[in-house]
């Protein structure tokens, strides 16, 4: 098992260029998810593929005394991502419209408990585009990617200090939006918490 860190790799691919592939290797799969969430199959595609290119031809100026790159290219993708807000809002929204029925073989209650959170999830996916770009940066960066605060400043070149306060005004939003739009708004929160916190 290779146990050099990102930034040895990074600084090998500095004379040897194939080397940057093991970033790839590490790091493609959870990127690429990332993006697939934000843009669509399609697009993200695409996405993956110019974030590496960029991530390439930056390599030089990555800092060193970072182990892992993945704060990195979260950046490199979510600027990348930034050049399609509009298709993402109007993807977030398109789920918000889906119909909640979905066939399913699971057991009973998880087909109960999938039913109540296909039911709750357009609503919270209609408050996540409803979000200011930097909020809604910052809660998918969290709450889908898992990255910790540090990790998303890395990503998002903010302080941590901003991180924590966009993620709170992005919790605080998502209970206003929720409660504004009469639906349900207890049971959605809690999914919406739920997805921040799982």
């Amino acid at each position: 098992m290779d146990e050099s860190t990102d930034a040895d790799v990074i600084a090998s691919s500095l004379s040897d260029p194939r080397a940057f592939a093991g970033i790839f290797d590490r790091h493609a799969g959870v990127v690429f998810r990332f993006l697939v969430r934000r843009v669509g199959r399609d697009t993200a595609d695409d996405l993956l593929g110019e974030t590496f290119k960029i991530a390439f031809q930056r390599r030089a100026s990555f800092a060193r005394d970072r182990t892992s790159a993945r704060p990195w290219l979260y950046g490199i993708a979510n600027n990348l991502v930034a050049k399609h807000r509009r298709s993402e809002a109007r993807r977030l929204n398109a789920i918000a419209r889906l119909d909640a029925d979905a066939a399913t073989d699971s057991p009973a209650d998880a087909v109960v408990a999938h039913l109540d959170a296909a039911r709750l999830w357009p609503v919270v996916a209609g408050v996540i585009a409803a979000l200011p770009d930097g909020e809604r940066d910052t809660l998918l960066l969290f709450a889908w990617e898992e990255l910790t605060y540090e990790e998303i400043a890395v990503a998002l070149r903010t302080p941590v200090g901003t991180v924590r306060s966009r993620l709170n005004r992005a919790r605080r939003r998502l209970r206003e939006l929720v409660a504004l739009s009469g639906k349900q708004p207890d049971d959605t929160a809690a999914v919406a918490s739920h997805r921040m916190t799982s």
